[in-house]
């Protein structure tokens, strides 16, 4: 798909939306694009050569005078040859999941599918993940695309017929309780074995188990195995992803 599909995306959508803001109009604009992807192959070279990902963004970012949501897009996108490798060689595809316990990041799945559901900007790692800009900071509110976003994790995690399923949520956030009331009762009508319990250091519960369902790169790098489903069903689902790396 072109970067000017992509563009038009976000001029022919509603201003409020999941994940967005109006300067990413400009941030991911076909031009732009094309510093982006030259600063993500500096990047790269970078981290190749074992830079880490703090510095190397700040001296590209600061080279190519890119904005704060262009070097959080780079961030979330790029990683090295080597974590790339060790992250897809981590990757379990839906038919291994049966009868297995799988451990969900909750605010990590929810938040990608409704920045989806409003149609925001979403983007392709190098590891096949698939992430948005919304930033959480410890406050979250429930948005009418919500309820699409739970019934689809739901509906997925049901097909691959698990053991039972962990889905975490971070206690200190805003409206977690709530958010954990809407998938319970979500659940009433598709029968999961599901535990949602609200904990602090969620990132590191999770990077100590298996078939993990995030798209966090730090838990990726740590945890034994996971899931790529919000990469998976976003693509699946043809919609748009920008791509701030170059393929070649």
């Amino acid at each position: 798909m072109s970067d000017s599909t992509r563009f038009e995306l976000f001029e022919t959508t509603p201003n409020a939306r999941r994940g967005f803001v109006p300067e990413d109009t400009r941030n991911f604009s076909a031009p732009a694009l094309k510093i982006l992807r030259e600063a993500a192959a500096d990047c790269c070279h970078l981290l190749n050569r074992g830079y880490a990902m703090t510095q190397t963004l700040t001296f590209v970012g600061n080279h190519y005078q890119l904005s704060k949501r262009q070097r959080l897009a780079i961030m979330r996108s790029v990683t090295s040859a080597a974590k790339q490798q060790a992250r897809l060689q981590k990757q379990l595809a839906p038919e291994d999941l049966a009868g297995k316990t799988l451990w969900v990041d909750g605010f990590n799945q929810i938040i990608t599918l409704e920045v989806m559901a409003c149609r925001g900007p979403l983007f392709l790692g190098m590891d096949g993940a698939v992430r948005d800009l919304a930033a959480l900071r410890g406050t979250y509110r429930l948005i009418p695309e919500t309820d699409f976003a739970i019934h689809t994790l739901l509906r997925f995690l049901k097909s691959v017929h698990p053991a039972g399923v962990v889905l975490l949520l971070d206690a200190p956030v805003s409206n977690s309780g709530r958010l954990r009331e809407a998938i319970l009762k979500a659940n009433e009508s598709v029968q999961l074995p599901l535990a949602v319990p609200l904990i602090r250091g969620v990132d590191a519960e999770l990077s100590a188990h298996g078939a993990i369902l995030t798209a966090d790169s730090g838990i990726l790098d740590r945890c034994k195995s996971w899931v790529n489903f919000t990469g998976g069903f976003v693509q699946q689902q043809n919609h748009p992803c920008i791509q701030v790396w170059p393929s070649e």
